[in-house]
């Protein structure tokens, strides 16, 4: 199985993308999705500063996905994904910031996350290469906000204040997403080590289903959900998920 991990990057020269290889960055043109060609430039990855790997028109964050969180909480397995939308003002790569929200003095809860990449427009019919790679997405949450008014639950608003849309820290291309585990380290502590196997919905269904309601675009990025183990973040505190293949998305809250 062929691996290829694409990144965002920075070399002092305005945001490009690439392979990333052995330490070393090679620098691509063109559009990532559809027929990249090599430039011939290579940085080494200490030379650039990494950014989120795409520019995803949106970002879609399922819930209650997993068998062994709705175990513990007496939830039902959904008939079809539920889902809500992050802002794509909300984008971070790795080694950013999460910034609490002014004002707001609850707790902001993490949640480790494998994320799908859309690699080809898909409108109701699925491409068989729909899916272009897996990433690691932290999907912030100011949980107090989501259920502050009785009458509506504010889910776009708790999970979209800048720096909330944590992703990277590359896309994975070539992965088997069945045989991955996502891990989650809270100032060094780990908090989430579960299987992706355990979805109820798995990568490609998740696609084929959201397809039929929306249209997604290439970039795009679904967050499959997270199962037990998330928690507040206190100030200073660094957030680790790691997904073997894929790397490791390292963020400081506060």
């Amino acid at each position: 199985m062929h691996i290829t991990r694409w990144v965002g990057f920075d070399a002092g020269d305005g945001e490009a993308f690439g392979i990333l290889e052995d330490g070393m960055v090679r620098e691509h043109a063109g559009d990532m999705f559809a027929a990249p060609a090599p430039t011939g430039r290579c940085l080494a990855l200490a030379d650039v500063r990494l950014a989120t790997p795409c520019r995803p028109t949106k970002m879609i964050g399922l819930w209650n996905n997993f068998h062994e969180r709705a175990r513990l909480e007496g939830l039902a397995r959904p008939a079809h994904p539920l889902y809500f939308l992050k802002a794509n003002s909300c984008f971070a790569g790795g080694g950013e910031r999460i910034p609490r929200p002014a004002g707001y003095a609850g707790p902001v809860v993490f949640e480790g996350e494998l994320g799908i990449v859309i690699g080809k427009r898909c409108r109701g019919e699925v491409p068989a290469d729909a899916i272009f790679g897996y990433t690691c997405v932290n999907d912030v949450t100011a949980r107090d906000i989501l259920r502050a008014d009785p009458s509506f639950p504010q889910w776009t608003r708790a999970k979209s204040f800048d720096g909330f849309g944590v992703f990277g820290p590359c896309i994975a291309a070539g992965l088997r997403p069945d045989d991955l585990r996502v891990k989650v380290r809270l100032a060094g502590e780990l908090k989430q080590d579960y299987p992706v196997s355990d979805m109820f919905f798995g990568p490609e269904e998740i696609v084929r289903l959201i397809a039929a309601d929306m249209t997604l675009e290439p970039g795009d990025v679904i967050a499959c959900g997270t199962s037990v183990g998330v928690c507040a973040m206190q100030e200073g505190d660094a957030v680790e998920v790691e997904i073997e293949g894929v790397g490791r998305l390292v963020s400081l809250f506060g």
